[in-house]
């Protein structure tokens, strides 16, 4: 028997109880875990950003009307000049200057050349110190978020779930997600730890709170 055969008997004989007509939304599945690990009164902005930065990733805060000199204080702390950004990037925030924009879509050993990617994201959890990104326009497919040696992330702060069970609720389960805790590292030999093997070395987060006219 081969390996894909016994695989497939597995299932089949899992599925020997099931009636023929069940579909998987006639079967309810319990949710009544715990949802969420911070307090009620706990602020998840600032959690996520000092998750994040035990992640060694640089995390600052502006408003909306101070993004683009933030996304210009990044770059240039970096001295990345050739960027990447998705298709979808809103052009109002890029700063002007000396940065070259390349937006996607980009072969592989274009974007190998680029300084870094800036993208928008789709979720975060503070508890975990994660950023979701989707490939939506604004964030496009994942390579531009692994092939650059940096990568400028930028997250709205009502973008912030409490845990990952409230972060899954905001998503599409159909697009591809991709989750980001820190810049790609790995301690896999001897524990030695090393950055940039499998994805950008460096991650800065900028988390943009809303502007004083837009708070309650």
């Amino acid at each position: 028997m081969s390996s894909r055969e016994a695989i497939l008997g597995r299932v089949h004989a899992a599925l020997t109880d099931v009636p023929l007509g069940e579909r998987p939304d006639d079967v309810p599945v319990p949710r009544d875990y715990r949802k969420t690990h911070t307090e009620p009164d706990e602020d998840t902005v600032a959690l996520l950003a000092e998750r994040v930065a035990d992640y060694r990733a640089a995390v600052s805060r502006t408003d909306r009307a101070g993004l683009r000199d933030a996304i210009a204080t990044a770059l240039s702390l970096r001295g990345a000049t050739r960027l990447a950004p998705p298709d979808g990037f809103p052009g109002e925030l890029l700063p002007p200057g000396d940065w070259e924009w390349h937006p996607e879509p980009m072969d592989v050993p274009a974007l190998d050349t680029m300084d870094g990617a800036i993208t928008l994201a789709s979720a975060g959890i503070p508890v975990t110190g994660t950023i979701v990104s989707d490939a939506d326009a604004d964030q496009n497919r994942r390579a531009l978020t692994l092939i650059p040696d940096y990568h400028l992330c930028i997250i709205r702060a009502e973008q912030i779930a409490d845990d990952v069970p409230g972060a899954l609720a905001r998503l599409d389960p159909r697009m591809p997600l991709t989750f980001l805790s820190g810049p790609s590292a790995t301690s896999d030999i001897e524990l030695d730890r090393v950055e940039g093997v499998h994805g950008p070395r460096t991650l800065d987060v900028i988390v943009v709170d809303p502007t004083s006219s837009e708070q309650p």
